[in-house]
């Protein structure tokens, strides 16, 4: 038996839920219905009076979760796409993650954020908006990439005391499997090595991951040995972890599926310029999504986003550099 991605985010809701009387879920058609894409399914049912329906008001939502954590209370607010938060900005932004810096009071929301792309999803529905979250103090942004991580990261996010957006992808939805949820967790802030290698760093996150490791077995059999990072989380960023990888192979390639201006992609390679220079043999590169609207077409959504056709592309170049 196998559970999938989106099984393991409603799995680690139900365990939040179980474990902690504080803890409710709020969203727009999260209750009976079971939200858009079915992460709370039979949820509402389990757990009554706890997974609540709210207007169509992302603003309203997360001012409400807010005031429900600055009482005791942790909420997670499930945003229906992660396009829309943008209307909550204020509230995320300026309320939540500034709100230990002015009360000495926490205030342990969780955002759960639908990200990403898929085909025909257009360009209010597939944006990637986590280097946004990461820009101010305060928040705590998450990228979880695996089955693993988004149940025990989801959990996480939950239990500390700071607010959390947690960017779960749409396209690993059912496209990810794993056998079981897992025993032991890596914590927040702390990058992994998904392969290891000795020519080339590929630093990613997200649905990307999944890209890159594509990249890395295909070049496998050219004699490369590239070496795959996880972030996993990119506020906090685990630069550690990140220069000790650059230490190894002396190239450094960052893929993203967000827009390429001032994105996280933008960060690691800063950070990298600045601490490990001298231990770069070639300039870093960075392949992200076109710097445009998301368009709606499947063939120029694919055209659009990073693939492993692009990343390839983009990896053999700087070895030869």
């Amino acid at each position: 038996m196998s559970i999938t991605y989106l099984e393991a985010i409603r799995e680690a809701q139900a365990r939040a839920l179980k474990e902690d009387d504080r803890v409710f879920i709020y969203g727009q058609d999260v209750g009976a219905f079971g939200g858009a894409f079915k992460a709370t399914k039979g949820l509402a049912k389990e757990f009554p009076g706890r997974v609540l329906d709210t207007p169509i008001s992302e603003d309203a939502m997360v001012g409400t979760a807010i005031g429900a954590a600055i009482e005791g209370m942790r909420p997670i607010v499930e945003m229906q796409f992660a396009d829309f938060s943008s209307v909550a900005l204020n509230q995320i932004l300026n309320n939540a993650g500034t709100h230990y810096w002015r009360t000495n009071i926490p205030c342990p929301i969780t955002v759960r954020l639908p990200s990403g792309g898929t085909k025909g999803s257009g360009p209010f529905h597939s944006q990637s908006m986590e280097a946004l979250y990461a820009h101010y103090p305060g928040l705590v942004v998450v990228t979880p990439a695996t089955v693993e991580d988004a149940y025990t990261m989801l959990l996480d996010a939950v239990a500390i005391d700071d607010p959390v957006v947690y960017c779960e992808h749409k396209y690993l939805y059912y496209h990810l499997k794993a056998d079981k949820l897992p025993a032991d967790r890596l914590p927040i802030g702390q990058a992994r090595v998904a392969r290891a290698g000795r020519d080339l760093s590929i630093v990613t996150y997200s649905a990307m991951l999944h890209d890159s490791l594509a990249v890395a077995e295909e070049m496998a059999a050219e004699g490369y040995e590239i070496e795959v990072i996880d972030l996993r989380s990119v506020k906090p960023l685990d630069t550690d972890t990140v220069l000790a990888s650059v230490a190894r192979t002396g190239r450094l390639l960052c893929v993203g599926e967000s827009f390429p201006w001032g994105g996280v992609t933008a960060e690691v390679i800063a950070r990298v310029a600045a601490e490990g220079f001298h231990l770069l043999d070639a300039a870093p590169r960075r392949v992200n999504a076109k710097d445009t609207p998301i368009p709606y077409h499947p063939n120029l959504w694919s055209a659009h986003r990073p693939n492993s056709k692009s990343i390839g592309a983009a990896a053999r170049q700087l070895l030869r550099e």
